[in-house]
């Protein structure tokens, strides 16, 4: 096990290097720089960089998890919602990448303003800060949560502490470049984790005595190697339609109409460069999840190998194994590629929270201001999301439930059912609009009714259980809705 001490220094070294390219990429930055860079972002680095944002501490730990998750083979099962991703990138890329770069939008909400009116943009940017501030606060309470254990052994260090330094370390790395800085750090971290999976690889086929080049044999043999499921029907959670079609829609939610994912490609210079980088990560994806359940079918070979007890959560497996039973070069690299992976995600999640506040709801585009008036009521945002996010992960603490904290971090995904709802009637029906103070009311509704069709799908339809496609339905009953309080008009809305 690394020891604290060890564990504190490359915590400092990682987040001085981060400073160290907020420096260099923030000079003479002002709030344009901060929102888009100024369209100035190579493609490439884009691409590679939102691999890091995409892939949270969650994801980072939950992935090798999946593959015996429960006591369940399932394998690669995983993988099918990996390819449904695709064809949700490809929606974005040749649906709303035009749409965004056509009405040159900062912030993708605006779209909403344009078609349905001021009241559905902000409802729009409302259900995105409501889900980016419990996502990321969830995120990185599970890695103070981390440091906190490792910690303990040499001093006991208050989670308030861990939370403020956390959050300061992050305000401090991105409150001037914002998204310019983001683009570049996020590379960084796309690396770190990458590093981190190929040493622990490496790591236990060192540890059990064969080559990375017998790792196809041995998962066959482990019987781990199943990627597509189609036996047991839609019952089944592993069903290959059912993943698919879920993949596609989480792609196109949560990465298309989502600000945090779209701003990092919004500063490429022009559409076909942003299409080209959504591309890229599309290619980029796939190899990185194959890798990623490549390693955990090995934590699961190295598991009954050593006779090393499977624990109860699977999210604890990598973890476990990486920091206890696998040498001191995995578990710094582990703790390198955590730290990779939440920071990633929680630092674009508090510049697109700023961006997204600035721009739909205080109207900087619209409103005369000086650059120093800009960048001083910037500042205060940016700010006062750092400490709504500190205020939420506390919250997180005095629950001490993780079940209920869990609870909430789904509950948080509902709101992008109604995202979905509005965006698609936009683009689906150019010839009507809606009543714009009647919008509020479906997007309330919609998720309410979602919930309850999920709680009660089993009893309802025969044991079918929504999981991820819930949010088909909840984007369709807020559809339904928009249609009722929905009007034909003369101009028709090229997208």
């Amino acid at each position: 096990m690394v020891s604290p001490i060890v564990l504190l220094t490359i915590v400092i070294a990682y987040f001085a290097v981060l400073i160290f390219i907020a420096q260099f990429t923030g000079k003479s930055a002002d709030s344009q720089t901060f929102f888009n860079a100024k369209r100035q972002s190579n493609w490439v680095l884009v691409a590679i960089g939102m691999i890091g944002a995409s892939l949270s501490g969650v994801t980072f730990i939950s992935i090798p998890g999946v593959v015996g998750a429960g006591g369940l083979n399932q394998s690669f099962s995983y993988m099918q919602m990996v390819f449904g991703y695709l064809i949700g990138y490809f929606v974005i890329a040749a649906v709303l990448l035009p749409i965004y770069y056509k009405y040159n939008l900062t912030s993708i909400y605006g779209y909403l303003e344009e078609r349905f009116g001021r009241i559905s943009r902000k409802i729009g940017a409302f259900y995105f800060l409501l889900s980016r501030i419990i996502g990321a606060s969830f995120r990185l309470f599970l890695v103070a949560l981390v440091f906190e254990t490792l910690l303990a052994d040499i001093i006991q260090v208050p989670s308030w502490v861990i939370v403020s330094i956390t959050i300061v370390l992050i305000w401090v790395y991105t409150y001037r470049g914002g998204i310019k800085t983001i683009v570049v750090t996020d590379v960084l971290q796309t690396c770190s984790m990458f590093l981190a999976v190929f040493l622990t690889i490496f790591g236990i086929c060192g540890a059990l005595g064969f080559s990375v080049f017998e790792i196809p044999s041995k998962i066959q043999e482990a019987n781990l190697s199943q990627w597509f499921f189609f036996e047991n029907g839609w019952s089944d959670p592993n069903n290959f339609f059912k993943q698919f079609i879920s993949g596609a829609l989480m792609a196109i939610v949560m990465t298309g109409l989502d600000q945090d994912m779209m701003q990092k490609n919004l500063t490429c210079r022009t559409l076909p460069e942003a299409q080209k980088n959504v591309f890229l990560f599309s290619v980029i994806l796939i190899f990185a999840n194959i890798l990623f359940l490549t390693l955990g079918a090995m934590l699961y070979i190295f598991a009954a190998e050593q006779s090393i007890a499977i624990p109860e959560k699977s999210d604890q497996l990598f973890p476990i194994l990486a920091i206890y039973h696998l040498g001191p070069l995995v578990a710094i690299s582990f703790i390198i590629g955590i730290m990779a992976a939440a920071y990633s995600s929680a630092d674009s999640a508090l510049t697109a929270l700023t961006t997204s506040f600035c721009i739909d709801f205080l109207d900087f585009e619209k409103k005369e201001m000086k650059e120093t008036e800009r960048s001083r009521t910037r500042l205060m945002v940016h700010i006062g999301f750092s400490v709504i996010l500190f205020c939420v992960i506390m919250a997180f603490y005095m629950l001490d439930n993780t079940a209920v904290v869990n609870g909430l971090f789904k509950a948080a995904g509902y709101t992008y059912g109604p995202l979905l709802g509005l965006f698609t009637f936009g683009i689906i029906h150019k010839n009507r609009s809606v009543k714009d103070n009647w919008v509020l009311w479906v997007c309330l509704l919609a998720p309410i009714l979602s919930f309850v069709l999920d709680v009660n799908s089993a009893s309802l339809l025969g044991g079918f259980k929504f999981g991820f496609l819930i949010v088909a339905a909840n984007g369709l009953i807020t559809y339904l809705g928009l249609w009722l309080i929905s009007y034909s008009i003369n101009k028709e809305y090229a997208t």
